[in-house]
């Protein structure tokens, strides 16, 4: 039994490009507008990005554990379980947010200088501000991440695609306020970021407590831990906040190599970022569509179904992430002209995007919407295993020896990431034809 069509595949996915387009334009709206403020704002909302993504990671997992669970109960049709997944996942959430935000609220200076070492005055006060302010908005993207992935456990990814169009519009109608009507730069990035995650994080906690789908949130006051339920989701979900957590650590770690550089490199290196993001859109939402595609077809106990539909999804993501890089490689002048940079900065971004998207192509979809479909089956330790060996083996050791030793400068750090994507591809590629996944068990 086949619990996905052709017809209920594009339903799920086409809101999910939608959403990711939303998410991508909101982060490069932060960028553009922050521009204006110089190149010391715009430093400082990059490399505070950088450590949010760690911090957030925590609970982004934890989201990912319940997805896989809650789409598994669904599959097999069993609904109860499947509420009670979801209630659980809500409240775990909450305190796992909670639990990185007082740190980074705490010590927020101290940990720009560990993980950055010596930064600019300027970009230090402007990262200290956008850190504290963003820090608060951990509760609210956690239960975000936390009700999106319920609604789409459920074949429903219409309502997050909704609530992303609301907060990319109460995004920029804040940026545009805060930073252009009152002047405040990185400050007011984040106070427009804090503005809508709060917005977003309401709107789908009360859609879900009045929704009769598998995944509603009827009884959530009822604040109760389900320990059975919490070990089920955490099989999962911790495995992938560790595989998430020694990436962007492993990721800071090269970043990290562009501060070395100047204010232009790392300036240069944002915007690079922000547009190579656009090319993640389609990637993203493919690995978000396979945790509930996968996870549902393994619980209803159709492995070959999985597999079908994993093929269909993986060419989809190969080739629009193709369109898309040959796009930005064509386009990327014009784009990276949006921006306020320097010439040395819009030099460097030119060329990390032509070496970016090159590497994409090669072996982004292999290397992360793949192990999705993965950590649907319950294999998440395997993931986690060859992302980390990949990351600290390949990408970072690859960066320092190509920026240093053989003196390719900060471009060593994107070309060590096409390595990165490369290994990484292989490795989960071989893992799915082995079919050892199959034999793996979550609920």
């Amino acid at each position: 039994m086949n619990p996905w069509d052709n017809r209920g595949l594009l339903r799920l996915l086409w809101p999910l490009v939608a959403e990711q387009i939303l998410a991508v334009t909101m982060g490069a709206a932060d960028t553009i507008m922050v521009s204006s403020a110089g190149e010391a704002a715009v430093s400082g909302v990059n490399i505070i990005d950088n450590i949010n993504n760690l911090f957030i990671i925590a609970f982004t997992a934890l989201s990912t554990g319940g997805t896989v669970v809650v789409s598994q109960y669904i599959g097999r049709g069993d609904t109860e379980n499947a509420r009670c997944a979801s209630r659980q996942l809500y409240h775990v959430v909450i305190l796992a947010a909670l639990g990185v935000m007082l740190p980074a609220l705490i010590w927020r200076r101290s940990i720009i200088r560990f993980l950055y070492g010596k930064v600019a005055e300027d970009v230090m006060d402007a990262g200290s501000i956008y850190f504290f302010i963003t820090a608060l908005s951990y509760p609210f993207l956690g239960i975000y991440n936390a009700c999106a992935a319920l609604f789409r456990s459920a074949g429903n990814s219409g309502a997050p695609m909704g609530i992303a169009l609301l907060v990319n519009c109460t995004n920029i109608a804040g940026n545009c306020l805060f930073i252009f009507g009152l002047g405040l730069g990185a400050e007011g990035a984040a106070l427009a970021t804090l503005s809508s995650r709060v917005i977003a994080a309401s709107a789908l906690t009360w859609m879900l407590l009045r929704s009769p789908l598998p995944v509603g949130l009827r009884g959530l006051r009822k604040v109760g831990l389900h320990r059975v339920m919490i070990r089920r989701i955490l099989r999962v979900g911790i495995p992938s906040g560790l595989e998430g957590s020694l990436f962007q650590t492993g990721r800071l770690l090269t970043q990290r190599i562009f501060t070395s550089f100047g204010t232009a490199a790392i300036a240069g290196n944002a915007v690079a970022g922000v547009i190579n993001s656009f090319s993640f859109m389609p990637g993203n939402a493919y690995s978000i569509a396979l945790l509930t595609v996968v996870g549902q077809c393994i619980g209803a106990g159709a492995a070959e179904a999985a597999e079908r539909n994993t093929a269909t999804i993986m060419k989809l993501s190969w080739f629009t992430l193709l369109v898309l890089s040959a796009l930005i490689f064509f386009f990327m002048e014009p784009l990276i002209g949006l921006f306020n940079l320097s010439p040395e900065a819009h030099g460097m971004a030119g060329a990390f995007l032509r070496v970016h998207c090159v590497s994409m192509v090669m072996g982004w979809s292999f290397s992360f919407a793949l192990p999705s479909a993965l950590r649907a089956a319950g294999d998440v330790r395997f993931v986690m295993i060859a992302a980390a060996v990949s990351m600290f083996a390949v990408r970072v050791s690859c960066a320092y020896l190509f920026t240093f030793v053989l003196g390719a400068g900060p471009l060593g750090v994107w070309i060590a990431m096409g390595l990165d994507f490369l290994s990484r591809g292989i490795c989960y590629g071989l893992r799915w034809k082995s079919g050892r996944w199959k034999e793996k068990r979550v609920i």
